[in-house]
C-alpha cells in the first residue's frame, strides 16, 4: 500500500478529463480528389440509367433545335411554292414541326422522370454514408468536432447537393447540348453569320470565368456560416434548461445573431455575384445580336443571304443567349454543391484514429458456468501512455494489473487520468505508448464486436433512446427474448417501477429517456449492462447525478451486475467505493495510493483525509 499526506479539499463532482483545446471545426483536410472520387462512387453504380438518360435528352435537343431550321425552309422554299399553287412544301415543314414540337415535351418528360430516380438514389445512398461513417469515427473526433457540424454535413449540404442535382445538372446538359446543336446549325446556314455569332461565347466565357472565380469563396463563406447557424441552434436547444436556468437567452439571441447576419451577408454577396454576371452577359449578347442583324441585312441586301436563313440564324442566336440566365443559376447552385461536396467528402475520408486489427484475435474462453462472464477477464496497464492531440501527457507510463473478477474504485480529482483510464479500457482511444491488455490480449488486437461483449461501459448519462424501455433493454443483447429482459430488470431492481409506468415495458420513454428519472434511467442502463453479461464492466461517475434514494436502489443494483465479473468503477462519491475490492487514488495521471477501502481508510493518506470529511459531513 502507497499512501501520501499531501492535502486535498475535496474530489470534483463530475470526472472532466483535460481535453484539447476546440480545434477549427472546419479544419478538415480534404485530400486531393476527394469530392471526385465521391461523385464517381455514387454514380458508379447508375451508369446504364445516366446512358439511357444521356441518349433521351440528345434527342429531344434535336427535337428543340429543329424549330428556327423548319422556319426557314418554310420561308424560303414553302411559301415560294405555295405561290406556284404546291402547298406540298410547306404542309410538309408545318408537319414536321407539329411533330418536334409533340416529341420533345415527351422526350423531356421521360429524361426528367429518370434523372429524378437516379438523383434520389444518389442522396439517398450519401445519406446513408454519412450516417454510417460518422457512427464509426472515433470518440476523440466527436468530441472536437460538434454534433451541429455533422448535422449540416446531413441537411443543409445534402439539400445543396439535391438541389444542384435536380435542377443544376439538368440546366447544365440543356445548355451544353443546344450550345453545340445550335452551333452546328449556325455554321451550316451560312459560316459567315455562324463564325461571327459564335465568336460572341468568348466574352461570355470570360465573364462566366470571373463570375465563378469570385462566387466559389463566398459559397464556402456560406456552408461556413450555414454550419454554424445550425450548430447555435443545436447546442441552444439541447441545452435549453441551463439556458433558462441562469437567463442565457438574450446571450445567446446576441451570438445567435451574430451567425444570423454573417449567412445573410454571404447570401446578399452571392445574390450581387449573380446579378453582376447576368446583367454584363445580357448587355454583351444584346449587342452582339445587333451586330449579327446589322450584318445579315447588309447581306440581305446584296442578295448573297436568303431572309430566312437570316430569320433563323436570329432565332438560333437568341436561343444561344438566352440559357445564359439558366447558366448563372446553375454555377450559382455549382458554386454551393461544390463547396458541400467538399465538406462531406472532407468528412468521409476522415478516418477513425480507433481503428481495426487487419488479423483480429479472440480472447481465450471463459470457463463454462451458468454466466457467460463468470470470473471475469484480468485486465493488464503496460507502460501505457497517452496524450491528446494538443500534445499534453494526461497518462505518463502507467502500469496496472487487475486481476480477474475484482472491483476496482478509481478516484482522484479533475484531471487526475481517472477517465482516461476507463476511455483506454474500452477503447474509445488507444494509447499513444504501451499497450492495454484483455486476458493477455492486446485491444487493439480484437475486433469491435469481439471488444464489445467483452466490456461493457455504463456512463453517468444513462443515454436512453426513443423506444420503449424493453427496447432499450435490449441493447445489451438485442437477440435476447422478452422474458430475459424482464428478467434483467427484476434481478437489478427496476422491475417494479418499469412495471408501473403506463405501458409496462412497452412505455416509449421518449427523447433521451425524459420520461422517467435520472436514477430511473441509471436502472435501466444497469439492466442493459446485466443482460449484455460483460466479462468487464466500466462504471464512469454511475451515481454522481443522483439524489440518496436514487443512489442507494443504485448502488443495490451495482452489487448485482458486479458479481461475477472484473470491474472498474470511476467514483466520485465515497458511499460508491465501499462495494469496491480495491481503491486507487489518483493523481496526474499516476496511482498514488493502492489498497482495499478499509486499508486506505485506516491510513492516513488522500483517501483517509476525504472519507473523514465525508463522515463529517453525514453527521
Amino acid at each position: 500500500m502507497t499512501t501520501t499526506t499531501e492535502p486535498v479539499d475535496e474530489l470534483e463532482p463530475v470526472e472532466e478529463e483535460l481535453l484539447p483545446p476546440p480545434a477549427d471545426e472546419e479544419d478538415i483536410p480534404v485530400p486531393p480528389g476527394a469530392p471526385r472520387a465521391l461523385l464517381r462512387s455514387l454514380l458508379g453504380p447508375h451508369r446504364g440509367r445516366i446512358a439511357v438518360a444521356m441518349t433521351v435528352i440528345l434527342l429531344q435537343q434535336a427535337a428543340l433545335q429543329s424549330g428556327p431550321l423548319l422556319v426557314a425552309v418554310a420561308m424560303d422554299r414553302g411559301i415560294p411554292a405555295l405561290r406556284e399553287h404546291d402547298a406540298g412544301p410547306l404542309i410538309a415543314v408545318m408537319a414536321a414541326y407539329l411533330c418536334c414540337a409533340l416529341l420533345g415535351p415527351v422526350l423531356e418528360w421521360a429524361f426528367v422522370k429518370i434523372s429524378s430516380r437516379i438523383n434520389q438514389d444518389v442522396l439517398l445512398d450519401l445519406r446513408g454514408r454519412i450516417f454510417r461513417h460518422a457512427q464509426r469515427l472515433s470518440l476523440d473526433f466527436h468530441e472536437r468536432y460538434t454534433s451541429g457540424r455533422i448535422i449540416s454535413r446531413a441537411t443543409s449540404d445534402i439539400d445543396a447537393l439535391r438541389e444542384l442535382l435536380s435542377e443544376g445538372l439538368q440546366e447544365l446538359l440543356l445548355v451544353v447540348l443546344s450550345t453545340c446543336y445550335i452551333s452546328v446549325l449556325l455554321l451550316v446556314l451560312d459560316w459567315r453569320l455562324g463564325l461571327v455569332s459564335l465568336a460572341s461565347l468568348l466574352p461570355l466565357a470570360l465573364i462566366a470565368r470571373s463570375f465563378r472565380n469570385r462566387s466559389i469563396r463566398v459559397y464556402r463563406r456560406s456552408r461556413t456560416s450555414a454550419a454554424s447557424m445550425i450548430v447555435r441552434f443545436t447546442e441552444t436547444m439541447n441545452g435549453i434548461r441551463p439556458v433558462q436556468a441562469f437567463r442565457r437567452e438574450k446571450a445567446n439571441d446576441a451570438a445567435y445573431a451574430v451567425v444570423n447576419r454573417t449567412a445573410a451577408t454571404t447570401t446578399a454577396d452571392g445574390l450581387l455575384e449573380i446579378a453582376r454576371y447576368v446583367g454584363l452577359s445580357r448587355v454583351t449578347a444584346n449587342l452582339w445580336i445587333t451586330g449579327v442583324v446589322l450584318l445579315g441585312a447588309q447581306l440581305v441586301m446584296h442578295d448573297a443571304l436568303e431572309l430566312g436563313v437570316l430569320t433563323a440564324v436570329v432565332l438560333y442566336l437568341r436561343r444561344l443567349h438566352d440559357p445564359i440566365d439558366q447558366l448563372a443559376m446553375f454555377l450559382n447552385g455549382y458554386q454551393s454543391a461544390a463547396a458541400a461536396l467538399e465538406k462531406i467528402a472532407g468528412l468521409l475520408a476522415h478516418e477513425p484514429t480507433v481503428t481495426e486489427p487487419a488479423e483480429p484475435r479472440e480472447l481465450p474462453a471463459l470457463p463454462a458456468s451458468g454466466r457467460v462472464a463468470a470470473g471475469g477477464r484480468e485486465v493488464r496497464f503496460e507502460r501505457t501512455r497517452f496524450a491528446y492531440r494538443t500534445g499534453k501527457e494526461v497518462l505518463p507510463p502507467f502500469d496496472l494489473v487487475i486481476p480477474a473478477g475484482q472491483t476496482v474504485a478509481v478516484v482522484g480529482a479533475t484531471g487526475a487520468g481517472k477517465s482516461t483510464v476507463a476511455k483506454l479500457l474500452a477503447r474509445f482511444y488507444d494509447p499513444t505508448g504501451g499497450r492495454v491488455r484483455l486476458d493477455g490480449v492486446d485491444l487493439r488486437e480484437l475486433a469491435t464486436p469481439e471488444l464489445r461483449r467483452g466490456v461493457v461501459m455504463v456512463t453517468q448519462e444513462s443515454f436512453l433512446f426513443s423506444g420503449t424501455v424493453a427496447e432499450n433493454i435490449a441493447i445489451g443483447r438485442p437477440a435476447a427474448t422478452r422474458e430475459e429482459v424482464e428478467r434483467a430488470a427484476r434481478d437489478i431492481g427496476a422491475y417494479e417501477f418499469i412495471a408501473a409506468l403506463p405501458d409496462g415495458f412497452d412505455t416509449d420513454v421518449r427523447k433521451r429517456g425524459g420520461r422517467i428519472s435520472a436514477g430511473q434511467r441509471q436502472l435501466v442502463a444497469f439492466a442493459r449492462a446485466l443482460l449484455a453479461d460483460p466479462a468487464v464492466l466500466i462504471l464512469d461517475e454511475a451515481t454522481s447525478s443522483l439524489d440518496v434514494p436514487g443512489e442507494q436502489a443504485v448502488q443495490r443494483a451495482m452489487r448485482t451486475v458486479l458479481a461475477g465479473r472484473t470491474a472498474v468503477i470511476i467514483a466520485h462519491r465515497l458511499s460508491t467505493v465501499e462495494i469496491a475490492d480495491r481503491v486507487l487514488v489518483m493523481d496526474q495521471g499516476r496511482i498514488v495510493e493502492d489498497g482495499s477501502p478499509q486499508e486506505l481508510i485506516d491510513g492516513t493518506g488522500r483517501f483517509a483525509t476525504l472519507h473523514r470529511a465525508w463522515r463529517d459531513s453525514l453527521v
